[in-house]
């Protein structure tokens, strides 16, 4: 599917281009054809390809070599014929050089392309779909993060400076293919409406199954829909919201520390998760000398151990999320990894 969706956008990229050099072409015959019809007639070479250059671009100056030409009437008549055929294809031509080159779609196809080729270039990169305050907002954490953001706008209004920024619509298969969705990491659908969220995660599961998305909805009703159609996660931003600020009114200490160790670059210390790959023993002994770094909790199928006891057995499939300064979450990383 990945190779057919690639084929019918190369088909489409190449169109501008196809139908100018479609029209180049023409100009071309007609140039050949204009220049050995007058020399069958008579014309020296050089005579002939002069005489079809002003014939098709109707620069008004008199017939050359008529003098030299058996039969005027027939000289004429092929001139005639070659006003219509090489004047309209002249014309067919410039309109299209006008079209694609004054409208800027042929500066708009080259950007896309260099977009696409530096996309091209990465992986494990988080695709947002959609530039809204919420696509706004998960893009600058992302990217605080440390990772890639790919940006899918639909007009590609966006205020502040995004170098990978694929313009079209997300649900669009070709669109998704362009932001290198199948070297993706994860993909945040971030768009205002819950149908068109739906319809995304659907085309993204579809091409992707392993693809980490996370979706967002306006109406709770939909979020059964949405998992339906593949989505790993689904966010409301209002209860978010909601929950966000009555947290700062009930315990804003409490909500100003998890924004300090979460949110803040300049924090010190950070939440990272680990996925385990095999079995390394016990929490106590993955921790190297004087490190300080804290699991605050173990993921296991049949759900979470907070504030797991220092014994606990680690082993293979476990998600470990543990808080520290990047350094040592690194360094737990290379060990746990």
């Amino acid at each position: 599917m990945m190779q057919l969706i690639r084929e019918q956008r190369a088909r489409h990229e190449d169109e501008p281009w196809r139908r100018l050099r479609a029209g180049l072409g023409a100009v071309a015959l007609v140039v050949l054809v204009g220049t050995v019809g007058y020399r069958i007639l008579g014309l020296s070479w050089f005579d002939a390809v002069y005489q079809t250059v002003v014939v098709i671009t109707t620069v008004g100056f008199a017939e050359i070599g008529s003098e030299r030409v058996d039969d005027l009437e027939v000289y004429r008549a092929f001139t005639l014929g070659l006003i219509i055929v090489g004047v309209a294809s002249v014309l067919y031509t410039l309109g299209l050089a006008a079209d694609n080159l004054i409208e800027g779609s042929l500066n708009t196809e080259l950007r896309r392309r260099r977009i696409v080729r530096s996309i091209d270039k990465i992986s494990d990169h988080t695709i947002v779909a959609g530039w809204g305050q919420v696509g706004r907002s998960v893009a600058r954490s992302v990217q605080r993060a440390g990772g890639d953001v790919v940006l899918i706008d639909r007009d590609g209004s966006v205020a502040e400076p995004i170098d990978l920024l694929v313009v079209g619509e997300a649900t669009d298969d070709d669109t998704l293919v362009d932001a290198g969705i199948e070297r993706a990491r994860a993909l945040i659908l971030a768009l205002d409406h819950d149908a068109d969220n739906l319809f995304v995660c659907l085309s993204a599961r579809s091409m992707r199954p392993d693809l980490m998305i996370v979706a967002r909805i306006n109406d709770h009703k939909n979020e059964a829909k949405l998992r339906q159609a593949g989505a790993n996660h689904v966010a409301n931003p209002h209860e978010i919201g909601g929950s966000r600020m009555a947290a700062l009114a009930l315990q804003p200490h409490v909500a100003d520390f998890l924004d300090e160790v979460i949110a803040n670059d300049e924090a010190g210390v950070t939440v990272q998760e680990f996925e385990l790959g095999s079995s390394v023993g016990t929490i106590r002994e993955i921790h190297a000398p004087g490190e300080r770094s804290l699991v605050l909790a173990v993921r296991r199928p049949d759900g979470y151990t907070v504030n797991p006891p220092a014994e606990q057995q680690l082993a293979a499939g476990d998600i470990v999320i543990a808080m520290g300064t990047r350094e040592e979450l690194a360094s737990l990383r290379d060990r746990l990894c």
